[in-house]
């Protein structure tokens, strides 16, 4: 069953639910990017494998991740309750089954707190960029995706920051996979933790810079 790379970041109050909430035969690795919070411990206690990644940024954390993993399907998904592991073989089951390279989860927010207006402006724009840039049509680089190890790995993926994830898709429309976009719940996160790429508008916009680099890259 997939491995499950949580990027980590002082979640110690998201992590119990979320750790319980994988599903059965799925293992989770969490990437600690120097939380001061006792997340690693926490992880450790509820079963996870920890990586403790020293060079700060949430692709740094997650490439570690994705490094550490040994299962032949990865996927990645977010740390701070705001969705759902449960929801994981929805994303996971197309590249199980051969039948797509790499699945996004496009975010459905139960709430409108669940997403900032700054925030929502901001994936509009760069789902427009992503569209012009990749010809796919797609609406939101989804935090919670599928993908098969090696080939992922075999990307080169060299963003170590926010831009992670639009590398990821970028690098993978060019080489001709087959990018698939699924609906997924996205909840408030849980009570105490922060989004650290668009929880506030200057991350908002640290988030675009990087994004906007890739793109033009």
């Amino acid at each position: 069953m997939p491995d499950v790379v949580l990027p980590c970041l002082d979640e110690a109050g998201a992590l119990p639910w979320v750790l319980a909430r994988l599903p059965a035969g799925y293992r989770a690795i969490v990437a600690d990017n120097g939380s001061t919070d006792g997340s690693p411990a926490i992880a450790a206690e509820h079963g996870a494998t920890v990586v403790h990644v020293p060079q700060r940024g949430f692709g740094a954390a997650a490439h570690a991740g994705l490094e550490a993993a040994t299962d032949d399907v990865v996927c990645f998904c977010d740390a701070d309750g705001s969705m759902d592991p449960a929801d994981l073989p929805l994303v996971a089951g197309p590249v199980l089954a051969g039948d797509a390279d790499l699945v996004l989860g496009r975010r459905r927010p139960t709430r409108r707190s669940a997403w900032p207006v700054h925030a929502r402006v901001a994936n509009v724009a760069l789902g427009v960029m992503l569209r012009r840039r990749t010809g796919l049509a797609l609406h939101d680089l989804g935090p919670m995706r599928a993908a098969r190890r090696t080939a992922l790995l075999g990307l080169g993926i060299t963003d170590r920051r926010f831009g992670y994830p639009l590398e990821m898709v970028t690098r993978a429309a060019d080489a001709g996979w087959r990018v698939r976009e699924l609906d997924v719940p996205y909840a408030p996160r849980a009570e105490g933790t922060r989004s650290k790429v668009t929880g506030t508008v200057l991350g908002t916009v640290r988030t675009i810079r990087d994004m906007r680099q890739v793109l033009s890259s």
